[in-house]
């Protein structure tokens, strides 16, 4: 008969589990705000630490007592507990890694502007960008838009060979093929605006695209910016390499 501690690092362990999908999907649904959704990881976090000292506690017990019967579930229990917590501090490097900033453009001294996504933020982050607000990031204070710089070196205007026109229908086509929402479109300015959601809490970040025309066929600058939340941990400036690299394929 197993004991009941091999029974509740196996139980633990799985319950850790099953609360990280479980607060996330319960956000993008809208059963719970997504402050209540990290609530459920911190459980998941809590359940998996403990589930592995019951474990090595249990195998140690185990071990003395001479109860196989015990240690399928102990090492199950164990395993499972690792893998959440493991999954938690990949998270919470990355986080830890990236500056705590969430709009993102390639152009810093005069960003893209949104217009129809402006209506469905309302209460959402602001989507003023200023370059020289001070940003506390590792112990330093450090200007807006020289920290989306360093950490992101790679997010800058691109320059297309294509006409204002051929560029617009391109940026739409990249952007439906990434998934996301098409909010608008409008030629007579050269911007195109879009919405993606995250797969797991549902977060919402949008995106807009600004076409100007050059001699040698137009520059192509994009901003993407999150509606909730400080830090996006490098989501948004990884979407505009998406979109870029795509948008360079495409044309």
């Amino acid at each position: 008969m197993k004991s009941w501690w091999s029974k509740a690092a196996l139980i633990g362990s799985v319950v850790a589990l099953l609360l990280l999908p479980l607060g996330a999907l319960g956000s993008r649904v809208g059963l719970w705000n997504f402050q209540i959704g990290f609530l459920f990881l911190a459980a998941g976090a809590l359940l998996a630490i403990i589930g592995v000292v019951i474990g090595i506690v249990g195998l140690i017990l185990a071990s003395k007592a001479n109860r196989t019967a015990d240690r399928p579930g102990l090492y199950s229990g164990i395993v499972i507990s690792v893998m959440v917590l493991g999954y938690l501090m990949v998270q919470f490097n990355t986080a830890s890694s990236v500056p705590p900033i969430h709009n993102i453009s390639t152009d810093i001294a005069d960003p893209p502007a949104f217009d129809q996504v402006v209506a469905l933020r309302e209460g959402a982050n602001p989507l003023a960008y200023d370059a020289s607000k001070l940003v506390e990031f590792k112990d330093q204070q450090v200007a807006y838009g020289e920290l989306q710089q360093n950490a992101y070196p790679e997010v800058r205007t691109h320059e297309s060979h294509l006409a204002p026109e051929q560029a617009l229908e391109a940026a739409v086509a990249v952007l439906q093929a990434m998934g996301l929402e098409i909010v608008d479109t409008n030629p007579a300015e050269g911007r195109v605006e879009a919405t993606a959601t995250t797969f797991w809490f549902g977060f919402k970040d949008d995106l807009v695209v600004r076409i100007r025309e050059i001699s040698s066929g137009s520059l192509i600058d994009v901003r993407s910016v999150s509606r909730v939340g400080q830090s996006d941990l490098g989501a948004n400036a990884a979407r505009i390499m998406a979109f870029l690299d795509g948008f360079s394929a495409a044309s």
